[in-house]
């Protein structure tokens, strides 16, 4: 697979064989990077996390488009020295990224350093790991005020009511089997703004 746009705009990235692991298809990742930059993501200061990483293409497209640092968590080594393969391949300055080859939940359940202004989420099918990795997240800071959260889950999945209350729909949409959720983390502290349309 090759990076859309940026500085490594063209090149390829390794990918990760196997249940369970499906890169991002350039259709959904220009989809995505679209909807953020829309709702004024500025890439040069935006911290980012990649959370159920696998390959990373999400989180290396957001370097790639200007990202002051990624950090990607991903459980299975494999995938993870995959994903540190494709970093070192970019050439990405070490200062600029981050591999956490660990349990996702029980990293999130440490509190946050600094919180991170856009986070990706693509969970396995079938185990209902999104909601409880939301959850924690929220608890530890890991997600910035005004920060945008987005999922990637099955088409037919339903999170009614399982999302924390603070995290604003944005846009819900569907490309073939995969729906692409993206919210708005709306805390006390973020500043009192109109609710954006949806498109």
């Amino acid at each position: 697979m090759r990076v859309i746009a940026g500085t490594y705009g063209g090149r390829e990235f390794r990918t990760v064989e196997g249940p369970g692991y499906r890169p991002a298809t350039a259709k959904v990742r220009q989809a995505v990077f679209s909807m953020l930059e829309a709702r004024g993501v500025d890439w040069s200061c935006a911290r980012v996390l990649d959370l159920f990483a696998g390959s990373g293409s999400l989180g290396i497209e957001a370097l790639s488009r200007g990202a002051q640092l990624a950090w990607f968590v991903e459980k299975n080594p494999r995938a993870a020295d995959c994903l540190r393969g494709s970093l070192r391949d970019l050439k990405v300055p070490e200062d600029r990224c981050r591999v956490f080859q660990a349990d996702l939940l029980k990293l999130l359940a440490q509190p946050a350093k600094e919180p991170f202004d856009v986070v990706f989420i693509d969970p396995p099918y079938g185990q209902d790991l999104l909601p409880p990795a939301l959850l924690k997240a929220v608890r530890g800071g890991w997600i910035a005020p005004e920060a945008f959260v987005l999922a990637e889950v099955e088409a037919k999945t339903v999170f009614e009511g399982q999302i924390p209350a603070q995290l604003i729909p944005q846009t819900n949409r569907l490309y073939g089997q995969t729906r692409i959720m993206l919210w708005q983390n709306k805390t006390p502290d973020s500043p009192s703004t109109p609710e954006p349309s949806i498109p």
